[in-house]
């Protein structure tokens, strides 16, 4: 015979849950877009939550006062949270590299709305992003976010997070480091392209001081560069497997940095 009772100790134990789900559906990429209805994340927050119940193992929920209850609530805040953004960090890669795009071909005033952040951003950065989210519905990333999210309720029961300042920081201080060898390799092309051209530039002006290099040279990088990304747009394939790639990666070491 099933058990269809619900008792105040089962509904604290899907609240918590709740708590790490939505943190993770408001703070990951592709879940977190800007033009996602705050309904359907609740919505999607509620009904993930109500099949992982159950399925969740959770630790001794001891506690006497309302504080007791409210620090068990923060952690799992912050482990919802951490496992988000480790993902979402990720997706900053690509405002580095549009960002050193424009400044080399004459864009960085432009600017349009990030489709993650909800701020403005370059507008080579938005390109960027908006094919990585591309990519990311294509490879199926988003499945992966889920059952990452999932199995971190093996790995980190339900009041059973263990913040490690150290573990964290060495995660973040990696991923530091990776991320600026990835955005400048992204516009890399364009960068050696437009250098030379400044260089050879320069050395016509010398040559030809009567010669308006600064009109002329504007029109040309504006269109050597938006040709250099045009052809290079090839690699974001490879691009994008590379950070998502370090996307698992750093989920998974914040997921056991908080074991």
């Amino acid at each position: 015979m099933i058990d269809y009772t619900f008792t105040y100790g089962d509904l604290e134990i899907f609240l918590l849950i709740l708590v790490r789900v939505t943190m993770f559906v408001y703070v990951a990429p592709f879940f977190s877009m800007s033009n996602t209805p705050h309904v359907v994340r609740v919505g999607f927050s509620v009904l993930l939550s109500f099949l992982l119940y159950g399925y969740a193992p959770v630790d001794t929920l001891e506690y006497e006062t309302i504080w007791g209850f409210t620090v068990i609530i923060l952690k799992e805040f912050f482990t919802g949270l951490l496992i988000g953004y480790a993902a979402q960090i990720c997706t900053l890669v690509a405002n580095m590299a549009g960002q050193i795009a424009d400044m080399q071909v004459g864009l960085s005033m432009v600017q349009i709305m990030s489709p993650n952040s909800r701020e403005n951003v370059p507008v080579s950065a938005g390109l960027y992003q908006y094919a990585f989210m591309g990519m990311m519905l294509v490879s199926g990333l988003y499945r992966y976010f889920i059952s990452a999210l999932v199995d971190s309720f093996r790995l980190i029961p339900v009041n059973g997070a263990i913040f490690n300042s150290d573990k964290l920081l060495e995660s973040m201080l990696k991923f530091v480091s990776y991320y600026m060898i990835i955005g400048f390799r992204i516009c890399l092309p364009i960068f050696i392209v437009t250098f030379i051209m400044n260089v050879i530039l320069g050395i016509l002006a010398r040559v030809a001081p009567q010669m308006n290099m600064f009109a002329v040279g504007m029109q040309l990088k504006l269109i050597v560069g938006l040709s250099m990304m045009y052809m290079t747009c090839i690699l974001l394939y490879n691009a994008s497997d590379f950070i998502f790639t370090n996307m698992r990666e750093l989920m998974t070491e914040f997921i056991n940095d908080l074991t």
